[in-house]
């Protein structure tokens, strides 16, 4: 399968998203009238045409229509290559019901003529041989029929057809189809030549659903951050260091309360009435006999309760009175 088709090769990327996207703005336009048949089309070559075909059929076959793809460009057929299928038989030579290469008229049995792709639901008529006159071929009745009796197969009939600056295959299409799109480049497609192509379709009776713009360029910094599904090797390293970053930081947090809990504990520093006093021991260090003077530090009204960030000063307290005594001792030593 191509890179080409990257609806189906990465569904989560965000180009993929934009062609979903892209595939729910033309049911919503079509709420009325039931889309069976959608032309896709351009002002000139190189601007994405076939691309945007593909991926627009892959994804209507994501959302479980049945999808015929139909590339009516018979000068010029790229689908058989971005689909990998055989070239031929094709529409050219279902229309004129002759083989150029076997020089022989071929049967008239569509089945022969449409062929199964690797994705599920999608289905492709490739171009065929190149005919000396692909525009009477498209004019003609028996591409009429051919379009109702897809119609009747599949959900969907998507036809990839010419360029309309260079040639009226395009046109002669929009007549006869559902809806057009017209694909456009960014910086290519010159506007003069947009309006005349949209021109020529409405004066022909043809409908335009709208107008792709694309080659819009996007730098690989906006690329990873304008969508929340797109997986790159960087970002995904990125977030399992901001995973273990936010661990460690939760192991410490944790580390901190657990040892602030075992400062305060009943076994650790208890709290005794007496009378109109609370004071606070602590096993490891014995100060029930200290000097007044320590008591009169740690005097709490009875009223009150004991909270941990005053525990803590009691404590610290304590602990600076102990350590000064120490040195008291060392120095009459």
């Amino acid at each position: 399968m191509k890179k080409e088709l990257i609806a189906h090769r990465d569904p989560k990327s965000p180009v993929s998203e934009v062609f979903r996207t892209l595939r729910t703005n033309i049911q919503f336009m079509n709420t009325n009238n039931k889309l069976k048949t959608l032309l896709i089309t351009s002002t000139l070559p190189n601007e994405g045409k076939s691309w945007v075909t593909a991926n627009l059929a892959v994804t209507f076959a994501q959302a479980g229509k049945k999808v015929v793809l139909v590339d009516a460009d018979m000068r010029k057929g790229r689908q058989y290559t971005i689909f990998e299928v055989s070239p031929r038989p094709g529409l050219s030579n279902y229309l004129s019901g002759f083989d150029s290469n076997t020089g022989e008229e071929i049967s008239e049995d569509l089945a022969n003529y449409i062929q199964e792709t690797q994705i599920p639901n999608l289905y492709i008529i490739p171009a065929g041989n190149i005919p000396p006159n692909p525009s009477e071929l498209l004019i003609s009745t028996k591409m009429v029929n051919l379009l109702d009796r897809l119609k009747e197969l599949c959900d969907l009939v998507i036809i990839d057809g010419t360029p309309c600056e260079l040639v009226t295959d395009a046109i002669i299409l929009s007549r006869i189809v559902d809806s057009t799109v017209i694909v456009t480049a960014h910086k290519q497609t010159k506007k003069d030549d947009l309006q005349k192509i949209v021109t020529n379709i409405q004066n022909v009776g043809g409908k335009i659903a709208g107008i792709v713009l694309n080659k819009i360029p996007v730098s690989v910094k906006k690329y990873e951050q304008s969508y929340y599904y797109g997986s790159m090797d960087t970002s995904s390293s990125e977030r399992a260091r901001n995973i273990r970053t936010s661990t460690n930081r939760a192991k410490s947090t944790r580390n901190r309360v657990e040892d602030m809990k075992r400062r305060v504990r009943p076994e650790n520093a208890q709290t005794i009435r007496n009378g109109q006093e609370k004071r606070i021991t602590r096993p490891s260090e014995n100060i029930e006999e200290q000097p007044k003077a320590l008591q009169s530090k740690i005097k709490i009204e009875e009223t009150k309760d004991v909270s941990l960030e005053k525990t803590t000063d009691i404590l610290n307290q304590i602990n600076a009175y102990l350590e000064e005594e120490k040195k008291n001792l060392n120095s009459n030593k």
